[in-house]
């Protein structure tokens, strides 16, 4: 015991002492059981008085577990000095007193029942305890509480591990579990709040006090989720609070069960994440879309309770009407543009510029870019705009056809070489193509690259500017005239030529009559003899003789016989030869090696 403590305990045995002295003055009939003990002695005043004071303090019967009244005398940094009318205060840790605003609520003079815990300890003083004496005090209710599933009240009043306490008279444990319906991350929200708990657990020999909310209020939500069922049908208007939100909607609280609100659902706007719209906790009425009863499963819907802004587009998106519009969002193919709520249409890609080629939209605009644009076409029915952006320009395909007539002579660069053909830049944003079979009039060309590259400068003649589809054609063969326009008069049928030998084929030989001008001599006309294959009579680059036979300018096709010349040479009587060939079913010599020469370019193909 601190020198302070055992000196007050001093001051209070005397105190005491003059008190119990007083009150045998004030009854002088009654005789002290013993009264050698009332025998004062001036002499020893202290020991008269201890001696005198002991005797009152036993006849006090005090002993463990009884809870008396007390008052505070002292309230230190951890402990609280609390007179019981014993001979020595009592030790009570101040962290049993209840901490309010901060600081714990306990003042000097206040009268509190505690429970003593001990008679005495090292120090020779009483051992209390607030908390158990609050705890016995309310113990009687809580039990009953407990039996009779009865509803107690309490106030959270700090984070524990693994839960809250809770003041219900006494400290009790509130497990995480059984604080809501739902896991909580943030305990601290509850703190200072005051609740309806069911004593779930208790035991009274350790004082242990375990509560559920949680338990209530699935009995509350079992309550609400009958009501609700009975009241739930497609079409309805009810009422919910948004519970959760995920990235495809949002389950919404509805009184007992929950309901399913799709993104689609929201809004009939475009919307990235229900987010957009909705918050944890907001409250708001849906309609009743869909009701599986066997399921209990409800589908919500947030749009439906207002008018289909697409029920009056028709009259308000007219085609060729110009519009402002947001951009809302950016696709491979085009950009969608918000132009009212719940009303988006689309600028292809092929709409944005009249001679860029645009190959992402947002090379030209960006999301929440504002723009104008010009309504194409509505499609009500299946909900959809076309835009068009490059229509507020003026048209320059428009100029181009009047400043590009057929047969202007142009020179620019090659901007791409593809399969088909070569694309030649006219104007800027501008490009002409020149098509594989405009290249030459008698070359047979495989492959553009084969006669052109990317960057190589050309000349071409326009043959068209095509407004409608945006093509600018351009021919290069056309800059010099048709070997075969004047094929006929050239080489008249019966005319013989020297010829070179450029190809040989199972059928025959194909040969160069002039530069860019090919005929064919079949294999049974190259000589006057039956030939297996045409390697037997001539070969590549050999020069021979031989007659033209049959012309097909459409076709760009000559055909030539070696035999003719060698039976003229030999004097021979080519009119029977002649008139042999024309009792088949041919009319004439010249159908006869045509056909021959048809079935020869089949064969090739």
């Amino acid at each position: 015991m601190t020198d302070s403590n055992k000196a007050h305990s001093k001051s209070k045995a005397k105190v005491a002492l003059e008190e119990v002295l007083a009150a045998l003055d004030a009854n002088d009939d009654q005789v002290p059981a013993n009264p050698s003990l009332f025998t004062f002695d001036k002499k020893r005043p202290d020991e008269s008085f201890e001696r005198l004071f002991k005797a009152e303090v036993d006849k006090q019967d005090f002993k463990v577990g009884d809870v008396v009244n007390g008052r505070v005398v002292e309230v230190q940094d951890d402990y609280v000095l609390v007179d019981i009318n014993y001979k020595s205060e009592g030790l009570i840790p101040i962290s049993e007193f209840r901490m309010v605003e901060g600081a714990r609520n306990v003042q000097v003079g206040q009268e509190v029942q505690v429970y003593i815990d001990k008679i005495e300890n090292e120090n020779g003083m009483i051992v209390l305890s607030k908390d158990k004496a609050d705890m016995l005090r309310a113990w009687d209710d809580i039990s009953r509480a407990a039996e009779n599933e009865e509803v107690i009240e309490g106030t959270i009043i700090a984070k524990v591990k693994g839960g809250l306490s809770v003041d219900i008279g006494v400290k009790a444990f509130l497990p995480g579990s059984q604080i809501d319906l739902r896991p909580v991350r943030n305990m601290d929200q509850y703190i200072g709040k005051t609740y309806k708990f069911k004593v779930i657990k208790f035991n009274k020999r350790r004082g242990n006090i375990v509560l559920s909310r949680r338990a209530l209020l699935e009995a509350e939500r079992e309550n609400l989720r009958s009501q609700t069922l009975d009241s739930m049908k497609e079409g309805s208007v009810v009422r919910g609070i948004v519970k959760n939100i995920t990235d495809y909607g949002a389950f919404i609280d509805l009184g007992g069960m929950d309901g399913l609100l799709h993104i689609t659902d929201m809004s009939w706007g475009r919307i990235k994440h229900p987010s957009e719209v909705l918050n944890v906790g907001d409250e708001l009425e849906v309609m009743v879309l869909k009701y599986d009863n066997s399921k209990e499963r409800v589908s919500l819907g947030l749009k439906q309770l207002k008018p289909d802004p697409w029920t009056k587009v028709a009259a308000e998106f007219v085609p060729g009407q110009k519009v402002k519009g947001r951009v809302v969002s950016l696709t491979e193919y085009g950009a969608f543009v918000e132009l009212a709520e719940g009303v988006e249409g689309l600028i292809h890609v092929s709409e944005m510029s009249w001679t860029k080629r645009v190959k992402h939209p947002n090379q030209l605009l960006k999301v929440d870019d504002e723009v104008e644009v010009q309504v194409l076409e509505v499609d009500q029915t299946n909900r959809r705009i076309s835009l068009g952006l490059k229509q507020l320009e003026p048209n320059p395909w428009v100029e181009l056809k009047d400043t590009y007539p057929p047969g202007t002579i142009i020179e620019g660069e090659v901007k791409s070489v593809t399969d088909f053909g070569i694309f030649v830049g006219v104007e800027e944003g501008i490009d002409g193509l020149v098509h594989v079979s405009d290249f030459s009039w008698t070359k047979r060309v495989n492959h553009p690259s084969e006669m052109f590259q990317k960057g190589e400068r050309v000349r071409a003649v326009v043959l068209g500017v095509d407004i409608e589809n945006e093509r600018f054609s351009l021919g290069i063969k056309q800059l010099e005239a048709d070997p075969w326009s004047m094929v006929d008069q050239t080489f008249p049928i019966g005319s013989q030529h020297d010829v070179r030998v450029v190809k040989t084929a199972d059928f025959g030989v194909f040969v160069e009559l002039a530069e860019n001008v090919e005929g064919l001599i079949h294999i049974s006309e190259l000589a006057t003899k039956r030939v297996d294959k045409p390697e037997d009579v001539v070969k590549v680059d050999d020069t021979i003789r031989a007659e033209v036979i049959s012309i097909d300018k459409d076709a760009r096709k000559i055909a030539l016989s070696a035999k003719l010349v060698k039976l003229r040479e030999q004097k021979a009587d080519v009119a029977d030869y002649v008139k042999k060939a024309t009792t088949s079913s041919k009319t004439s010599l010249g159908e006869l090696f045509g056909d021959a020469l048809k079935d020869a370019a089949k064969k090739q193909d």
